[in-house]
């Protein structure tokens, strides 16, 4: 694998310009609620689909796979989170939850219907797959399709928590710490934090590129980002799982399709489609010879497997 290394600290290097990894794609920034502005990409005709990242990337993590859905006949919008990439950093709020999965999820179904897209199917990856899978409890009568890739439940793997997962994902317990703890030790080397994680997640050599790095670290300097993603941890480990257990039985209705990475933490310690078949009605799913971040490592199979998947429940 391509050594990922940090070359210095973050005060020491001047800002850095925005990369287009999409091109031919165009920009939206629309305001979806007071204060919240979401930006990202999108191209195509078609049946709408929303890709929604993870941490700590932002929508240029699907370079390789939005171009492939366009060809294969969608729209495509590829979003930033709230609190990621060029989108809106507001404060976490009481119990955190300006940065819950609900509000997370509110954001981008407005953003759709912004767009002109009362239905339509979302992907999400990592924090955006458990984003995702809040829409489909809270905004089911607007998608078509869910797919969710390299994640078991929030709750689920909360709830079986051992030594082996804490330490493989031991940011899921250093992020959600009281602010000003984490937030304080990520700038002191915000690219050797970010440089470590990333190497972390992959299996695959030479990913993810360079050129990804420096977009991902780019905006992980922007003021604010560092404590929005710790918001985001804290919501997790709190209010979402309350939302979560207010919705106990209550299982997911949209169709829904999981791929995961074989060679990952969640494919390793997790039988991935019985836990996904515990919280939803229409489940189906399979690895991929990967690690975490399947939209990079595996780009080719990973818009295979989605487009299949849209265009079997589409006809």
């Amino acid at each position: 694998m391509t050594a990922v290394s940090p070359t210095s600290l973050d005060r020491c290097l001047p800002p850095m310009t925005h990369a287009d990894f999409l091109p031919g794609f165009s920009s939206f920034d629309i305001e979806v609620d007071a204060g919240i502005r979401i930006h990202g990409r999108r191209a195509g005709r078609g049946p709408p689909v929303l890709l929604l990242h993870g941490h700590p990337q932002n929508h240029a993590t699907w370079h390789a796979v939005a171009p492939r859905l366009v060809a294969a006949g969608f729209t495509v919008v590829a979003a930033d989170l709230r609190g990621y990439g060029d989108s809106s950093r507001p404060p976490g709020g009481e119990q955190h939850r300006n940065y819950s999965k609900r509000a997370m999820a509110s954001d981008q179904v407005a953003l759709m219907r912004a767009l002109g897209h009362d239905r339509f199917s979302v992907v999400g990856h990592d924090r955006g797959g458990r984003v995702a899978h809040r829409m489909a409890l809270d905004h089911a009568e607007a998608l078509d399709h869910v797919a969710v890739l390299d994640i078991a439940p929030t709750a689920t793997m909360y709830r079986n928590t051992d030594r082996e997962f804490a330490t493989r994902y031991f940011w899921w317990f250093f992020l959600i710490q009281p602010e000003p703890l984490p937030e304080t030790m990520i700038a002191a080397n915000p690219e050797f934090f970010l440089r470590s994680h990333l190497s972390a997640q992959s299996r695959t050599a030479g990913v993810p590129s360079e050129a990804l790095v420096q977009e991902y670290l780019r905006c992980y300097r922007i003021p604010g980002t560092i404590h929005a993603i710790c918001e985001d941890y804290r919501a997790a480990a709190g209010i979402d799982l309350q939302h979560d257990a207010d919705d106990d039985g209550r299982p997911v209705t949209v169709p829904l399709l999981v791929l995961w990475g074989a060679h990952g933490v969640v494919g390793q310690l997790y039988d991935v489609l019985a836990t996904w078949r515990d919280k939803a009605t229409n489940v189906r799913g399979r690895p991929l010879a990967c690690g975490h971040c399947l939209q990079e490592e595996k780009p080719l199979e990973t818009s295979e497997a989605i487009v299949e998947f849209l265009r079997e429940r589409l006809t």
